[in-house]
């Protein structure tokens, strides 16, 4: 991924002007640290099947890390998560204020359509690509499951009302990232599908893991508040600590099965991946 962090640090948000801290806020939280995790699933893929389309794939990458970053910079301002620590940094509202914060990540949100929408691809291309962003980035999706999840903070769901909540604030742009890779190298419909529906389960993988990340790592640890999601549909409040550990590894097994029904470009792809994320807590 270095070629990916390059990338990003010589294409932060320049918005030259006389407000004092306006553009050193759009570049914060890019530079703060994070896994790239979506960034890094598109890029695989498209470097499996076609390795010239690399770098015209690029701001798409980016525009993912831009689109996901809005959301961690919305997500812990005082009115949902009021949260301190981000990546191990100050979050934005705490480093400057919560107006700053609000604007930084709404134009984020808005710059990540326009990265897309100057990519050296095929105009077709393009316009599916905004529309797979935008279907799950927003009221249908990501936004849905922020929704979901901040009404119901104090009220008890079933398993499978906190599994769509997390499909949609988790799940759905990380299936996508990987969508918009296929959509990039030309892949088949059947395999798009077939990618969208493991990375919704490799998200709520993602999400079990993120929960017990916060039941059992110290903040230090995690880089991250934790501790906090007493009050929050959790899978470790619902089933348990020693259960979400069960139920992390049992859709660990799943997710392995399908990927070995890949083929060899697309196991190559997402090898690294299973690597990193599939038996952490086996």
């Amino acid at each position: 991924m270095q070629r990916f962090e390059t990338y990003l640090n010589e294409n932060l948000p320049k918005v030259p002007s006389f407000h004092p801290v306006y553009e050193e806020a759009l570049g914060v939280m890019l530079t703060a640290g994070g896994k790239r995790f979506r960034p890094m699933l598109l890029l695989n893929i498209v470097d499996a099947y076609e390795p010239m389309l690399y770098n015209g794939a690029l701001p798409v990458a980016l525009a993912l890390e831009m689109f996901h970053t809005y959301s961690l910079i919305h997500d812990d301002l005082p009115a949902m998560d009021d949260a301190d620590l981000r990546r191990g940094h100050e979050t934005l509202h705490k480093r400057f204020d919560e107006v700053t914060a609000i604007l930084a990540g709404d134009a984020l949100n808005t710059d990540a359509f326009y990265l897309i929408s100057k990519a050296p691809l095929r105009a077709d291309v393009k316009i599916k690509l905004v529309e797979l962003l935008a279907r799950d980035g927003g009221s249908r999706g990501m936004v849905l499951g922020q929704a979901m999840d901040c009404y119901f903070e104090n009220t008890p769901l079933d398993i499978e009302q906190v599994k769509t909540l997390h499909k949609n604030k988790t799940a759905k742009l990380i299936a996508t990232s990987m969508q918009m890779g296929a959509v990039i190298v030309g892949l088949e419909k059947r395999v798009q599908d077939a990618l969208y529906d493991f990375g919704i389960d490799l998200g709520l993988l993602f999400q079990i893991q993120d929960d017990i990340i916060d039941e059992t790592q110290s903040e230090e640890e995690a880089g991250k508040p934790t501790g906090n999601d007493s009050d929050k549909n959790s899978f470790v409040n619902l089933l348990g600590l020693e259960k979400s550990v069960e139920e992390a590894n049992t859709l660990a097994k799943d997710l392995q099965r399908r990927f070995e029904s890949f083929d060899e470009k697309l196991q190559m792809a997402l090898q690294p991946l299973m690597n990193t994320y599939l038996y952490r807590h086996n």
